[in-house]
């Protein structure tokens, strides 16, 4: 990983630290892992931790979830999606994929494909 941040550094220090100390060896295992609400909340005991953090960790390993950022959020807004709270947002665009009978984190993708002119 290319980090040009100290602190973005020192926080993938302390995530892994903090994997290691639980036990937490394999994918698989950070799958399992992240299933319990508990285990979230250590992880968000790291500073520069977040929920989008730990969405997007989820993504990585298996679980397709929202992570919410930037991109997403201004696609929200162009729609006349109001500004919300994360969880809430988030949860605008998980209804929205399963309405539209998409998978939660093809949705984020294509999204955030799209808001940052990846190609």
């Amino acid at each position: 990983m290319k980090f040009n941040h100290a602190q973005k550094l020192a926080t993938a220090h302390a995530i892994t630290d903090l994997l290691a100390d639980h036990g937490v060896d394999t994918r698989e295992d950070l799958h399992t892992w992240l299933d319990q609400q508990a285990n979230r909340a250590a992880l968000r005991t790291v500073k520069g931790v977040g929920p989008k953090s730990i969405d997007y960790i989820g993504n990585l390993v298996g679980h397709s979830q929202v992570a919410v950022d930037a991109h997403l959020r201004t696609f929200a807004t162009d729609a006349g999606v109001p500004d919300l709270r994360y969880e809430q947002l988030r949860a605008v665009y998980e209804e929205a994929a399963t309405l539209l009978g998409h998978d939660r984190g093809g949705l984020e993708h294509a999204v955030w494909r799209y808001k940052s002119g990846a190609t």
